[in-house]
């Protein structure tokens, strides 16, 4: 009876220190899939600051386009922009307007 108990004994304990080393095997595996190989978690941590970065990019950049729309905007609907866009940049003078140019003399401001 004691021999039986004993054999049971060992043969519990082999199964245990198998599974044991199988499951540390596992362990050991999972922990080189999340710190090692490809698709690491410092690759998560890269692409999720990159996605931050990126973020804030779009942003950015949509107010700009929302400012560039609204000018747009303006373009369409009223001339009053468009003649002051073109006094600005083009130099238009109106019909009815008389252009002024004042030079100063170089000591003078």
């Amino acid at each position: 009876m004691l021999f039986m108990l004993a054999k049971r004994h060992l043969n519990t304990s082999a199964k245990l220190k198998s599974l044991l080393i199988f499951l540390l095997l596992i362990f050991g595996y999972l922990q080189y899939k999340l710190w090692i190989a490809e698709g690491k978690v410092q690759d998560l941590w890269f692409l999720e600051q990159r996605i931050a970065h990126l973020e804030k990019e779009n942003s950015v950049l949509n107010q700009r386009n929302n400012g560039l729309s609204a000018e747009v905007d303006n373009l369409k609907g009223g001339l009053e922009v468009v003649e002051l866009k073109a006094r600005q940049e083009l130099g238009w003078i109106g019909e009815d307007e008389t252009f002024f140019q004042f030079i100063y003399p170089d000591n003078e401001p």
